[in-house]
C-alpha cells in the first residue's frame, strides 16, 4: 500500500474541516507534512482512544521541538494529561474528589451567579467583547472556587495558562518555546507557592486536603503534584473559555436556533452539545501506536504519533446526517461526546465543562435575548490539540427603566 496523502499542518490549521471533507472518503488515514499520521474516520477515532495498540503520547512530539529541559519538560513529563498506566493512575486519583459527578452538581447554582454576575457588570453598556468580559472569567472564577484559589490571582494564572496550552498542541514550533518555558516557569512557581500556602496555614478548600491527601500517601513527588495542578488550572479555564466563544457565536450566526433556545431552555444541553460536535474546542488526542495497525486495509506503522481527530469524527457522515449542518435539534446527537475522549484519558472536568456551557448558555439567554454580534463571527482555528480563538464582540438592547 502506497504513503497515507500528505498534508500540511499550516493548511491544517485554518482549514482542517475542507481538507477532512475532501479526503474521509477516500482514505481513513493523512500524514501531516512533519510525520504525524491522523485518523480521520469517527469509527477508528473511537476504537483507537482505547485500543491496546496504542498508549497517551508522552513528550514524543515536545522532544522534536528542542524541548528536553525546563519547566515546560517538567510540565509535560509530570502531567496526567500525558501520562500512561501506575504514574497516570497516581497522578489523577488524588483530584478525582474535586470533580465527583455529585460535587459537580452541587455547583451549578453558584455557576449560574457567576454567569449573572458577568453580565450585569456589563450590562448597561449594552455591548462587550465576549472573550476578554465573559468567557475569560466564567471557568476561572469556577476553578477558583473550587480549588480555592482568589480570585484576585485570576490574571496571573491565566496569562500563563493561555501561553501554555500550545503545549498541548502538536503544531507548536521551536519559536514558541521560550514564551512557553516562562510561562510555565511562572505558573509552576505560582502553585508551588499555594500548595506551600496550605501547609503552613490549612483552611477548608481542596488545597489544603489535596496537600494533606499528598504527604499522607507520598506517592507523588512535590513536582508532580505542582504539575497537576497546573494542568487543572490550565483545564480549567482556557479549554472552557474557547469553548464558551465558541457556542456563542455558532448560534448567534444561526439566529433561528439562538431564538429557540431563548424561548424554550430545554433546549440548553441539546444546543451543548451541538456546539460541540459542529466546532470542538479540541480537535483531536495524541497517542502512540505500539504496534502495526490496519486500517481499511491501510497499514499504520508501529512507533508512530498518531493524532485522532475528533474534529473530523464528529463530522463523519457515516455517523452523523448532513454533518456539516449545525442543528441543536439534531436526533443523532452522542450520548457520551467525543470531545472529552474515552477510556482512562477521559476528560476528568467532562462534566463540569458541560455545566459552565449550559449555564453559561442559560444566563445569556435568560438576560440577553436582543444578543446579537457585533462584527464578525468568531474566528476558529487549528487542527489538533487545543485550539484557538479570537475576534468575538456582542451587543443587545438594554431593558431601560
Amino acid at each position: 500500500m502506497s504513503e497515507p496523502i500528505i498534508v500540511s499542518a499550516a493548511d491544517l490549521h485554518s482549514h482542517a474541516h475542507e481538507i477532512f471533507r475532501r479526503y474521509r472518503p477516500l482514505t481513513p488515514l493523512l500524514k501531516r507534512d512533519d510525520g504525524i499520521y491522523i485518523a480521520i474516520r469517527a469509527r477508528d477515532v473511537e476504537q483507537l482512544l482505547t485500543d491496546p495498540r496504542t498508549r497517551q503520547m508522552e513528550t514524543e512530539i515536545a522532544e522534536t521541538r528542542g524541548v528536553v529541559d525546563g519547566p515546560l519538560r517538567d510540565f509535560l513529563q509530570y502531567t496526567m494529561v500525558l501520562s500512561n498506566g501506575i504514574a497516570h493512575r497516581q497522578r489523577r486519583l488524588p483530584l478525582a474528589r474535586a470533580f465527583a459527578h455529585k460535587f459537580i452538581s452541587d455547583l451549578r447554582p453558584r455557576v449560574r451567579a457567576i454567569a449573572e454576575e458577568l453580565i450585569d457588570a456589563r450590562y448597561e453598556t449594552g455591548e462587550m467583547d465576549f472573550i476578554a468580559d465573559f468567557a475569560n472569567w466564567l471557568p476561572a472564577r469556577v476553578i477558583c472556587h473550587i480549588l480555592g484559589v482568589p480570585e484576585s490571582d485570576i490574571p496571573e494564572f491565566t496569562r500563563c495558562v493561555y501561553s501554555l496550552s500550545r503545549a498541548f498542541s502538536s503544531t507548536f514550533t521551536k519559536e514558541d518555546v521560550p514564551d512557553m518555558q516562562h510561562a510555565a516557569g511562572d505558573l509552576s512557581a505560582y502553585v508551588d507557592d499555594l500548595l506551600m500556602d496550605r501547609r503552613q496555614r490549612p483552611r477548608e478548600d481542596f488545597l489544603t486536603s489535596y496537600t494533606l491527601a499528598l504527604d499522607t500517601s507520598e506517592k507523588l513527588s512535590n513536582v508532580e503534584a505542582v504539575v497537576q495542578m497546573m494542568t487543572i488550572l490550565l483545564g480549567g479555564s482556557d479549554t472552557t473559555r474557547s469553548a464558551l466563544a465558541i457556542q456563542a457565536s455558532l448560534l448567534l450566526e444561526n439566529r433561528d436556533q439562538w431564538e429557540a433556545v431563548c424561548g424554550d431552555p430545554a433546549l440548553i444541553p441539546a444546543a451543548v452539545f451541538e456546539c460541540l460536535r459542529y466546532e470542538p474546542f479540541v480537535g483531536s488526542v495524541p497517542r502512540v501506536t505500539l504496534d502495526d495497525i490496519a486500517l481499511d486495509g491501510w497499514s499504520l506503522p508501529r512507533g508512530q504519533i498518531l493524532s485522532l481527530s475528533t474534529l473530523a469524527a464528529m463530522r463523519d457522515p457515516d455517523v452523523y446526517s448532513e454533518p456539516d449542518r449545525f442543528d441543536i435539534r439534531r436526533s443523532d446527537l452522542p450520548r457520551r461526546h467525543l470531545v472529552f475522549g474515552n477510556g482512562v484519558h477521559r476528560c476528568l472536568g467532562a462534566a463540569l465543562a458541560k455545566l459552565e456551557l449550559e449555564e453559561g448558555l442559560a444566563a445569556l439567554t435568560r438576560r440577553l435575548p436582543s444578543l446579537e454580534l457585533d462584527g464578525n463571527p468568531l474566528v476558529v482555528r487549528g487542527g489538533s490539540g487545543i485550539r484557538t480563538v479570537q475576534g468575538l464582540r456582542v451587543r443587545w438592547a438594554c431593558a431601560r427603566a
